[in-house]
């Protein structure tokens, strides 16, 4: 391990060095069942529930693949554009870990379902780059360790260790591109843009809900660099579990800027893994990096190779959605948008969420308005992104009926959302517990209004002279009588009613 420490200016490094990137995308499936056994496969359950034999490694257990999961590979391969393999098989990948019970983790090696594939996606300017796609491959996730008592989070400094096993066996795609080679200094903003396409892809898919806060979507970012001119790849390093679209761009960035600083000091990279701090943006050594060969990896002896039929995967072909490019060329079109407007909505990650918005029931007008603005707005003060708030399309499109049908104004669904999101429930369930219906109820408007009036004589007689203008600061007090929630429409008519009689 190096010691340098320093960081080389961005626009040097893009000068005097020519980044190659590798990004492996791993995706947990949502299957209803685990990759190997019958054990549920949900997020958030309590510790060592949703364990069996099988994922538990113990002697005499035995796996079974989930059909599932080999339909959504095949799909997802079909949507990268890869080449399906008529015949493939799984292979032990061994190797020690506290959190992976069996001490070896069931993967694809040689022989994966999916190969030579492509994705082409939009950056912000509307360039559009091709990334290559090397490799889609079926295996099993590992447990998930907690270290306890270090200022880190991490191995280092912690006291002890728990470890919770329902992850162990869920299953898993993982995604390899090609070298991504020739981005030059647009490489951080590639690596994003893949990252956020694939992720777009897989929505679309459903095969995934493609969370990277909760760990569903997680990203291994590979750099290395070589001077500019070279055909020779350097030495890289892989920065582990970057989960998100942010992060990726970050981690590429900083490690771009730190291996150059490093070989301009005379200094070699080391082949490790790295750790990507979220505080700070910057990477930090983990181990040194194997090569295949430390895995040891032979054919799985408890399960039968794969051989899917080529009239199984044309079948699977006609189930592909629309996918994400060519439902935002058809939005563009019904919602009547600029490119300018479009570009803005996809940069936001906001296109997909309005378009399913609308699905839902939304106008198109009212979807974007609160993706673009209120839920924006939102996922910033959290410092996260705008899909990965907790309120689904449908959600919004439920609070945007609702306004429509007088039961909220604007100010009470704005209300209604931040209950959503803080977890109290769906609309409804927030409107009933929080007691946030409109009041329409004319005898319990008049209460308010006679009050009202009785307060502000002054302004109730210059509305009697004909100002009706002056109605609005009656409105007002109404409307902070009864905690925003009288209809104002109604209140300025009974206000008009009540100063003419």
């Amino acid at each position: 391990m190096t010691a340098t420490a320093e960081l080389m200016d961005f626009a040097d490094v893009v000068e005097r060095f020519d980044p190659v990137l590798g990004l492996e995308v791993h995706v947990e499936l949502s299957t209803a069942t685990k990759m190997f056994c019958g054990c549920a496969n949900a997020f958030g359950a309590e510790p060592n529930t949703q364990v069996c034999p099988t994922c538990l490694g113990l002697p005499g257990s035995l796996p079974v693949v989930n059909g599932t999961a080999v339909e959504s590979a095949i799909r997802i391969g079909l949507a990268l554009n890869c080449e399906i393999a008529q015949w493939c098989r799984f292979a032990r990948k061994n190797y020690f870990y506290p959190d992976m019970p069996k001490n070896f983790q069931t993967s694809q090696y040689d022989e994966p379902i999916a190969v030579n594939g492509h994705l082409d996606v939009v950056l912000e300017d509307g360039a559009v780059f091709r990334v290559g796609i090397e490799r889609a491959h079926m295996e099993e996730d590992t447990g998930k360790s907690l270290h306890v008592g270090g200022a880190t989070g991490r191995i280092r400094g912690a006291e002890h260790s728990l470890l919770d096993y329902n992850r162990a066996g869920v299953p898993l795609i993982e995604i390899v591109t090609k070298p991504i080679v020739g981005a030059g200094e647009r490489a951080p903003e590639v690596a994003r843009a893949y990252v956020t396409a694939l992720r777009d892809l897989l929505r679309a898919l459903r095969v995934s809900d493609v969370r990277m806060d909760q760990g569903s979507l997680r990203c291994d970012a590979n750099v290395s660099l070589m001077p500019t001119g070279s055909t020779e790849f350097g030495t890289r390093t892989e920065t582990k579990n970057v989960n998100s679209l942010r992060s990726v761009e970050r981690a590429v960035r900083y490690e771009m800027c730190r291996q150059a600083a490093v070989l301009a000091a005379g200094e070699k990279i080391v082949q490790e893994t790295r750790h990507f701090d979220e505080a700070t943006g910057s990477t930090s050594p983990g181990r040194r990096k194997e090569t295949a060969e430390d895995y040891r990896y032979f054919p799985e002896p408890d399960l039968v190779p794969i051989a899917p039929s080529r009239e199984w995967v044309e079948q699977l072909r006609t189930t592909l959605p629309e996918l994400p490019w060519e439902r935002r060329k058809r939005a563009q079109e019904q919602w009547g948008l600029s490119d300018a407007e479009l570009r803005d909505l996809v940069n936001a990650g906001a296109l997909e969420l309005v378009a399913e918005t609308v699905e839902a029931g939304a106008a198109p007008g009212e979807a974007r308005s609160w993706w673009v603005s209120y839920l924006a707005q939102q996922a910033n003060t959290r410092g996260v992104e705008l899909a990965d708030l907790p309120i689904t399309p449908e959600q919004v499109a439920r609070v945007v009926t609702l306004v429509a049908e007088g039961t909220l104004t604007n100010k009470l669904a704005r209300q209604v959302v931040d209950g959503v999101l803080d977890g109290e429930g769906g609309p409804d369930e927030v409107v009933e517990k929080r007691g946030l219906k409109v009041v329409s109820d004319d005898s319990a408007l008049l209460a308010a209004v006679d009050e009202a009036l009785a307060a502000n004589p002054d302004v109730a007689e210059k509305i009697r002279g004909g100002k009706v203008a002056a109605a609005g600061a009656i409105v007002g007090a109404v409307m902070k009588a009864t905690k925003g929630q009288a209809d104002a429409k109604r209140v300025r008519e009974l206000i008009l009613e009540r100063c003419a009689q």
